[in-house]
């Protein structure tokens, strides 16, 4: 019995290579990547709570129903990361800054997205973090116009919906809602006091 001995090349196969990240793509990754940090830090607390016979308060005051899907429609689930939804299916979903502010989302909340057949896009939140309130100034970055409140050393982005809404000048007291574990560059305006001269 004879075996014919394949020629076999060893050259490696090319791996083909894929796009790289645009800056804001990597910003937006790191955002979610730390809010789902917060949640894991946040549920491995809960844990620790029951563990030692602590009263555990839910982070969801009133359980979301299923809501059908009708056909045509389309539902992704993501996290908030300061002025987007970043999907599961790993896609940014751009929302409307004004919906951002009123419900006063913050970085890691869990968020569902339904795209009706016509195109529409209805957010809704189901999920929260547990939140911690900071009271600091406002301001606006002299190269990019960008409004933040400054604390200490700390500094978060804010919607320029929320500041317009409450009508806040550089210089307000403002009082902003942020994840309670974890570091985030974006928080969400709750209130702002006019500074008196």
């Amino acid at each position: 019995m004879s075996f014919d001995l394949l020629d076999v090349s060893l050259e490696p196969t090319p791996i083909p290579q894929k796009e790289a990240l645009s800056e804001s793509q990597v910003a937006s990754l790191k955002t979610v990547l730390r809010a789902l940090q917060t949640n894991v830090q946040s549920a491995l607390q809960i844990l620790e709570m029951q563990d030692a016979g602590k009263e555990i308060r839910p982070l969801i005051t009133t359980p979301t129903p299923p809501q059908p899907v009708l056909p045509g429609q389309r539902v992704v689930e993501g996290i908030f990361d300061g002025q987007k939804m970043f999907g599961n299916d790993g896609q940014p979903y751009s929302m409307a800054q004004n919906y951002a502010s009123k419900s006063k989302l913050v970085v890691g909340d869990c968020l569902k997205l339904i795209i009706t057949g016509s195109g529409n896009f209805l957010f809704k939140q189901i999920g929260p973090v547990e939140r911690r309130r900071v009271v600091g100034v406002l301001a606006k970055e002299p190269d990019t116009l960008q409004f933040v409140v400054v604390k200490d050393d700390q500094r978060w982005k804010v919607l320029t919906a929320s500041v317009t809404y409450f009508r806040g000048d550089a210089g307000d007291e403002a009082v902003v809602l942020v994840p309670a574990q974890g570091m985030v560059s974006w928080a969400a305006v709750e209130n702002i006091v006019k500074k008196t001269f």
